[in-house]
């Protein structure tokens, strides 16, 4: 049942991964102008996306295998490959660009090739340590019942992360009209961003195989304690990013842009130093989605994910307008959205699971 489960997985994921190929390339030139790309950097932005999208394939297989090797307990090789991917990045970054000259093609190329090496290599060292994951013949027959219930969940993680995914490029639409100082500050903050929160996802992803595999067992007291310890963890954490973003918000910026660009760094620390204090609400939130799709609820993610991002967007494009407040609406939407979704997704808990109290 496990490999025949594998098997639809990676039909059914291989299929999207074809289709989005085909969407992207297709519509690369709509999806640009709906972003409002300024004239100046379009040209260099669409080749940067023809090549990265080629890797889309490379991306699922490294995140299939992932999946899998930390679904049976093993999250430590998955971290050792996307190490060796970030670090090989890099280095084709240096030369593709420094030496070859290739400009962003080449750090295009560089992430594409990246990918490949994590996916593939991932891939390989999966089949070859777990023989019991291999697929034979026999496996390879579709059933209904296992493709409509991969399905179901599948398709309600699909959303919300289309749902989170569309709701930041409507964002990013609405920071690009605003001038390329405030999208290059923007783009340069994101990172700073994403890499601060980027633990607490992963606190999220490893709580809901915690609580999954506890939920099957019945294992209710352990969940209690797992929740309370992942939420303490959580707020610790970010309590500490949120300290060492705002403290050093400059000499983070000062990492992606020159320093002679000061109304970019300047835009890019009011950024930070709004965003960074509330990344508590950003990691309660991915408790939360974890939580949900562990106990057979992920409709309930994807609730949170548009409360989350509904209020990200509609409160951007409000405030954004009102000349005294600017793009200062933009970031304030933001943490005001993770927040109205915690309360919500706190709520229903409450609501719904009161047999697991203590949290």
């Amino acid at each position: 049942m496990l490999k025949r489960s594998i098997y639809a997985s990676g039909v059914l994921i291989g299929f999207v991964t074809l289709v989005l190929n085909i969407f992207v390339f297709r519509w690369i030139d709509p999806i640009l102008r709906l972003l409002q790309v300024p004239a100046e950097v379009y040209p260099l932005m669409r080749d940067y996306l023809w090549v990265v999208f080629w890797g889309i394939g490379f991306t699922f297989l490294y995140n299939f295998y992932a999946c899998l090797l930390r679904a049976i307990g093993n999250s430590l090789q998955p971290l050792w490959f996307l190490a060796v991917a970030v670090v090989l990045n890099v280095a084709l970054d240096l030369i593709f660009i420094l030496l070859f000259g290739w400009g962003v093609e080449g750090a295009a190329w560089a992430t594409v090739i990246a990918q490949a090496v994590s996916g593939v290599g991932l891939c390989i060292y999966t089949l070859y340590r777990y023989p019991d994951l291999r697929i034979c013949r026999k496996n390879t027959k579709l059933q209904w019942t296992t493709v409509k219930e991969i399905a179901t969940y599948s398709s309600l993680t699909c959303a919300q992360q289309s749902v989170m995914n569309f709701g930041i490029l409507m964002v990013q639409g609405l920071v690009n009209s605003f001038g390329t100082a405030v999208m290059a500050a923007f783009a340069a903050a994101v990172k700073i961003d994403s890499f601060a929160y980027m633990p607490v996802q992963d606190f999220g992803n490893a709580f809901s195989t915690f609580i999954a595999q506890n939920f099957g067992g019945g294992h209710r007291e352990r969940i209690r304690k797992g929740s309370r310890v992942a939420f303490l963890a959580t707020t610790f954490f970010c309590a500490l990013i949120s300290l060492l973003v705002f403290v050093f918000a400059r000499p983070l910026m000062l990492i992606f842009v020159p320093a002679y660009e000061t109304e970019i760094i300047s835009i890019g620390v009011e950024y930070l130093r709004i965003e960074g204090v509330f990344y508590c609400g950003i990691g309660y939130l991915f408790l939360f989605y974890g939580f949900y799709r562990a106990v057979r609820r992920p409709g309930m993610s994807v609730v949170l994910t548009i409360i989350s991002l509904g209020t990200r967007v509609a409160l951007a494009y409000a405030l954004s307008v009102i000349p005294s407040v600017g793009v200062l609406g933009i970031w304030w939407s933001i943490p005001i959205g993770w927040f109205l979704a915690d309360i919500i997704g706190w709520w229903y808990y409450r609501k719904s699971y009161a047999y697991l109290p203590g949290w």
